[in-house]
């Protein structure tokens, strides 16, 4: 059976605050902004992935302190090119450090507006071998999602 880790809960202060930071200034795509008088939830998620993230007001969402959220994880082919497009976003983005040559060992972070750290990773293979394979039908890659 396959076990597919499909959405984080990510514990934010301010909803509207987060989804402009997510959105505008990192990029991720709104999958939805679902608001009425009882709850507001929003889910975004980043280009190429399949895992997005999910805030909101229901009471699960709110189990978690805004900003405790520490060392989320994305992958990307490029760190230097992906970092300027952030700090091009106004995004404070801490300079690349390389751990080791190998293909895996190269690394940035940043911060959302309540703390929550995010760790960039370079993988030079995902230029080739996506983990998800790109959608071609021109319907977007997270048509019915």
């Amino acid at each position: 059976m396959d076990w597919s880790l499909e959405v984080v809960v990510l514990p934010v202060s301010d909803i509207d605050r987060a989804v402009a930071f997510y959105r505008d200034k990192v990029g991720f795509e709104l999958d939805h902004d679902t608001q009425n008088e009882h709850m507001h939830v929003v889910q975004l998620t980043p280009p190429g992935s399949g895992c997005s993230i999910v805030f909101g007001d229901l009471p699960a969402q709110r189990e978690m302190e805004p900003g405790s959220m520490k060392g989320l994880q994305l992958v990307v082919a490029d760190a230097a090119a992906a970092r300027q497009e952030l700090l091009d976003r106004g995004v404070e983005a801490s300079e690349i450090q390389v751990i080791t040559e190998a293909d895996g060992g190269t690394f940035f972070g940043f911060a959302d507006p309540d703390s929550n750290t995010w760790a960039v990773q370079e993988i030079k293979a995902r230029a080739e071998t996506p983990l998800i394979p790109k959608d071609h039908s021109g319907a977007g890659a997270w048509a019915g999602r």
